[in-house]
């Protein structure tokens, strides 16, 4: 799973609000900071790409279950990451659906497709801890 924004974000703050005692500096603080870091890293990143990936992945689902006779649109009016998720998730699970349905039927190019189609999401999604 990749972390979205307000995930990552929520984290740092969990993260800066915990109160430390007087015993956790030394290595246990530049592990923290170091926590915190790596968290401004991931969201930087996600701020910069998320909305594009989140609205090119819900429309690459669409055009695979409309050539799959599944006719979907993609709602992509609200740029909000809850609403493109909660797009996501239902795109997803009909996907998943057809992917089911062409393994019973043997189709072989559309398992093919739509395997491509989740190597392709997950490559687009990775977000970079270096």
């Amino acid at each position: 799973m990749t972390p979205a924004l307000p995930d990552i974000l929520i984290g740092q703050t969990v993260a800066l609000s915990a109160p430390s005692p007087p015993e956790a500096a030394g290595d246990y603080m530049v592990g923290k900071l170091g926590l915190l870091a790596m968290l401004a890293a991931l969201a930087a990143q996600e701020a910069e790409r998320g909305v594009a990936v989140r609205v090119a992945e819900n429309q690459a689902i669409a055009e695979v279950l409309n050539a799959a006779g599944d006719a979907v649109t993609t709602p992509d009016h609200d740029l909000a990451w809850r609403a493109l998720d909660a797009a996501n998730a239902a795109l997803r699970r009909r996907l998943i659906d057809v992917h089911e349905a062409a393994e019973q039927r043997g189709d072989g190019a559309l398992q093919r497709r739509i395997l491509e189609l989740y190597v392709a999401m997950a490559a687009d999604r990775a977000l970079s801890l270096g």
